[in-house]
Formats: C-alpha cells, structure tokens, sequence
C-alpha cells in the first residue's frame, strides 16, 4: 500500500472543484439494506504517472514532486483549512 498525506492529489474529479477526501478510511458495512450498486462498482486502472502527464494535468494552485521512486501531484498548499 502506497503512503498518502495531506494535500496529496490521489485522483481526477470530472467537475471542476477539488474534493476532500481520506483514502485511509474504510466503508463502514453497518447499514443492513443494501444493494448490487456497490457492488458493481468498477475502478479504472491507476496509470504511471510521468512527467509529461503530471505538466499536462497540473493547475495553478499545484506543485509536482518529483523523487527518485515516483512522480506526484500535490496542492502548494497542503493543510486543507489554509487552502480555502
């Protein structure tokens, strides 16, 4: 499993605005009705990120982090309050 933090980009939203999300947190499975639309829920296949692709997805207020074992999106500004 991959180590996230704050302010790290894990992923692509098709509307404009930036969600909050925690990726740690597990689905709660307490609620007993229940139906196949969880179930039939299929993920895309995460895609390498290189540098050209992270040039072409960054936005004004996102940096790239670039180490020896990866390539990474994140916002300048990490703490969620300070962003807004």
């Amino acid at each position: 499993m991959k180590k996230v933090y704050e302010g790290m980009i894990v992923g692509i939203h098709s509307k404009p605005v930036d969600l909050n999300v925690n990726p740690t947190r597990e689905k709660k499975l307490t609620n007993t009705r229940t139906t196949s639309k969880d179930e039939a829920t299929k993920l895309i296949k995460t895609q390498e990120m290189t540098l050209e692709r992270a040039i072409d997805l960054i936005k004004d207020d996102e940096m790239i982090e670039i180490t020896p074992k990866s390539i990474r999106l994140r916002k300048t500004i990490l703490h969620e309050g300070y962003r807004k």
